[in-house]
């Protein structure tokens, strides 16, 4: 387990939102706990329900907490997520808006649990410390009116060319 371990709250779906993660991503489900004898309400849940599944994503461990249905995921947290090429913004954007999932705006969805993620390419954060704040503009401004990353949009707006 990392030093730091985000734990993310889950009302009843922790298990099944690890394994989701480790299909899109590869990684591990490391563990998996249950709720101790004797508990009882106010608790939604049950002796031998999940309490707590322990996955790894690119060897960051996570905690998928069954809290229950007190709080609920929102945009003041996200994680993002670093792409390499189109064909990975393509497919992580497309599998996590799978099944009930929402995109959004400027690279940002939700997940069909309601968690919000960041698909970023490596290549637009590159041009972004480019120090070339008229390029760095026309991308963004490019950026403002997609949902899903466009790379090679991207790129001919930070270069002056039409989009």
């Amino acid at each position: 387990m990392s030093k730091i371990s985000p734990c993310l709250w889950f009302d009843g779906q922790a298990e099944e939102a690890a394994r989701f993660y480790v299909s899109v991503f590869g990684g591990s489900v490391d563990g998996v706990s249950t709720y101790p004898p004797g508990t009882s309400s106010p608790s939604p849940f049950k002796e031998g329900d999940v309490l707590v599944a322990e996955f790894t994503l690119f060897g960051q461990s996570y905690q998928a907490l069954n809290g229950g249905p007190h709080f609920a995921f929102n945009e003041a947290v996200s994680l993002s997520v670093s792409c390499k090429d189109q064909a990975e913004v393509d497919r992580w954007h497309d599998a996590l808006t799978a099944d009930g999932g929402e995109p959004g705006p400027c690279g940002w969805l939700k997940d069909k649990y309601g968690l919000s993620w960041q698909i970023v390419p490596e290549e637009i954060l590159a041009l972004q410390k480019s120090g070339d704040a008229q390029a760095v503009g026309r991308m963004m401004s490019a950026l403002m009116t997609m949902g899903k990353l466009d790379i090679a949009a991207l790129k001919a707006a930070f270069e002056g060319e039409p989009v």
